[in-house]
């Protein structure tokens, strides 16, 4: 049986780089055909969680493809229906809020956009501190869209950090095949 292909993006929630990459293997192990691409500060930004450069070099290796990080490379996505599935993941509230305002000037969000352009489903990974304030509107809105789908997600740390909200990295496998059979993964919320 064929399996799907996907484009595999992460945004600037650095802290959960190491998940993320972990759950791109697995679906790498699984068969998947895997695009990555990675939003402007994902690709330029080095933090204490480790280098761009690093990251980029991970993710070409294990997809044995170039990182998309570009508006002119990603627009394609759509018109030329390269992936079955797109993954944002993760997805910080900053691109939460660009997508539920249709303001699509990152490699991510232009990719977002030309994906769901061609009726095609989108993943998205919540990782934001603000996910329970300033972003509760965008999740709001995004949950309302057609074929845009969440990991299931959970305050991360409530005693610390209240309105923070990280999603289930594990759940990636899953939550895509549903999404592909375009279902919503349950429980959203843990």
């Amino acid at each position: 049986m064929h399996k799907a292909s996907l484009g595999y993006a992460m945004t600037g929630s650095f802290c959960t780089f190491e998940k993320s990459l972990a759950e791109l293997q697995k679906l790498l192990d699984s068969g998947y055909a895997v695009l990555p691409i990675l939003s402007f500060h994902a690709a330029q930004t080095d933090t204490r969680f480790g280098k761009a450069a690093d990251f980029i070099a991970r993710m070409e290796t294990m997809t044995g493809r170039p990182v998309w990080r570009t508006l002119t490379a990603v627009e394609p996505i759509g018109p030329k229906k390269l992936c079955d599935l797109l993954i944002v993941s993760p997805c910080t509230g900053n691109t939460l809020g660009k997508l539920a305002a249709g303001i699509y000037d990152t490699p991510v969000t232009l990719a977002v956009k030309s994906q769901l352009r061609a009726g095609r489903p989108v993943l998205l990974g919540v990782s934001t501190n603000d996910a329970l304030e300033g972003s509760a509107n965008s999740i709001g809105t995004l949950l309302a869209r057609k074929n845009v789908f969440f990991l299931p997600m959970a305050q991360d740390a409530p005693e610390h950090k209240p309105r923070s909200v990280v999603c289930d990295f594990s759940k990636t496998g899953a939550a895509a095949e549903a999404a592909l059979r375009g279902e919503q993964l349950q429980p959203l919320f843990f």
